[in-house]
């Protein structure tokens, strides 16, 4: 992964490959950003004038390549828009900053350092500018050969001299300042952990089944001082847990259930985690069109953002409980497949009456949830890739939230807002639950189609415990990028909820849980 310093150079002594500076649109043209006058002074005070000349014109996520002018040390100057200029008096919002910085570094792929000379008037501002060159600068190359007939497989982590950008130094990023320090360390650990999550979603089907998961959980456990658990078939058969073992039972590759936890001595709340994690997702039975199984690696999107932040919270040391559950299958169709019209009993007791099997994530979710709801935790949010209405809903860049209580959904949603993931608050209609009522069952695992989303979540609210607090994050948005990375989105995994994870457990640790 690229290196992170601090620096206290200006952007015309530090050296290294490319300078990067802020411009932005105003109302008479390009404006130069906070943190570039001295490029702009190299060029005579025309920083402007130059990029406007060639095409500039302050846009978000516009990237202008030019030489450097004289007096520069670096020998490139890169100019990335940040959108309209703040009105006078106020500062860039960081997630322009975290945009742009994404922006530029991907744009700097194959560069050995680059400065950033973004505007960094506070460390909040810093860590979004670093967190955005981190997440900016990643590429999955795991499965590309060097040439030899050799690639990269096998779970070797990149170092910087293989990053696609070496080094990125935060000009102006004050590394004896204590609060500049911890938050650029802070950007370290979570740019790392939610690429770590980006990492799994790329990860081809046939190398990340639910036991390769697992074992991927275990071996983090290991190197982080977290603690772990793993059902595997038969303590899932013999313990009851219908859902997960009905969705994996048409696999070669059987299911497993992932227990893994940060602990705090000094900790007073618990938040449980809870992630889909189907490794692929043929549609069972129900087999999903032509055009739509592609991408299906990615339907353990929810586990591998669950598992990230987990891993987060123990690398920042948060004084609170975390427990990660993932719930790890793989749903294909054979003759052991569950069919749709089987009932299912799930670990719950309730039975479920399975009307799509293609509607498997809420059904290992369920089993999770009861779970997770055993331990009496503070509260509990799920993660996953769960429904196309979502998408549906709400487009490919925000999440979906829903709760069982209005004031948590709430304060979720701020928190996204607040760490740069786009989101939207969902209702939980009452009317629609008489539609997944079933002859045969307590309840089937379909509903009516209109308002597809909102039925999953209703039919998760039935596995939550008594009295406690939950909230669902339907990703299946934003969770898998197809098009034209964009800001710091790579194409493929994203990462999706990992941030706003960490950001509700560290708020959780403050004693502010919402």
């Amino acid at each position: 992964m690229t290196a992170l310093t601090l620096s206290t150079s200006s952007a015309a002594t530090v050296r290294a490959d490319a300078v990067v500076v802020g411009v932005a649109k105003g109302a008479k043209g390009v404006v130069v950003a906070p943190g570039a006058e001295a490029v702009d002074k190299a060029f005579g005070g025309k920083l402007a004038a130059v990029l406007e000349t060639l095409g500039a014109s302050g846009a978000e996520g516009e990237v202008t390549k030019l030489p450097a002018a004289d007096g520069l040390k670096a020998p490139v100057v890169l100019a990335v828009g940040l959108g309209d200029a703040p009105a006078k008096g106020d500062g860039y919002d960081n997630e322009a900053l975290r945009r742009a910085a994404g922006s530029a570094a991907r744009a700097l792929s194959g560069t050995k350092k680059a400065g950033f000379a973004l505007p960094v008037e506070d460390a909040e501002a810093a860590a979004a500018v670093s967190e955005g060159a981190l997440l900016g600068a990643y590429a999955f190359t795991a499965y590309r050969s060097n040439g030899n007939g050799q690639n990269a497989k096998g779970g070797k982590k990149n170092d910087a001299k293989s990053a696609p950008l070496g080094e990125a130094a935060i000009l102006g990023g004050k590394p004896r300042d204590k609060e500049f320090k911890a938050a650029a360390e802070r950007s370290v650990a979570l740019a790392e952990e939610i690429n770590r999550a980006r990492d799994l979603i790329n990860m081809p089907s046939n190398d990340l089944d639910p036991k390769s998961f697992a074992a991927q959980a275990q071996a983090a456990a290991k190197e982080f001082g977290l603690k772990v658990e793993v059902l595997d078939e038969k303590a899932l058969k013999k313990g009851g847990y219908g859902g997960l073992m009905g969705v994996g039972q048409g696999s070669e590759t059987p299911p497993r259930l992932v227990r893994i936890a940060h602990t705090h001595p000094k900790a007073d709340k618990t938040l449980a985690l809870v992630g889909k994690g189907i490794t692929y997702d043929s549609g069972g039975i129900s087999l999903k069109p032509a055009g739509h199984n592609e991408t299906m690696k990615c339907d353990m999107s929810g586990a591998a953002a669950v598992f990230a932040a987990v891993v987060a919270a123990a690398r920042l040391g948060l004084r609170v409980n975390v427990t990660g559950w993932l719930a790890l299958a793989e749903n294909m169709p054979s003759g052991s497949a569950t069919r749709p019209g089987d009932v299912l009993t799930m670990y719950s007791g309730k039975t479920v009456e399975v009307l799509n099997t293609d509607a498997e994530g809420r059904l290992v979710l369920a089993d999770a949830l009861t779970r997770a709801s055993e331990e009496a935790p503070d509260a509990i949010v799920d993660v996953a890739t769960l429904t196309g209405a979502m998408v549906l809903a709400l487009g490919h860049r925000h999440f979906g939230i829903m709760s069982n209580d209005d004031a948590f959904r709430t304060s979720i949603h701020e928190i996204a807002e607040e760490v740069g993931e786009q989101s939207w608050p969902m209702p939980m209609p009452v009317h629609l639950r008489k539609g997944m009522d079933s002859p045969v069952a307590d309840i089937a695992n379909m509903g009516e189609r209109m308002g597809g989303g909102l039925v999953a979540g209703l039919f998760l609210k039935e596995f939550v415990g008594e009295g406690i607090t939950w909230a669902h994050l339907d990703i299946a948005g934003p969770a898998f990028h197809e098009g034209a990375p964009w800001g710091y989105t790579p194409k493929g995994g994203t990462g999706s909820a990992v941030r706003t994870l960490v950001r509700l457990a560290e708020r959780t640790a403050a004693g502010d849980l919402g």
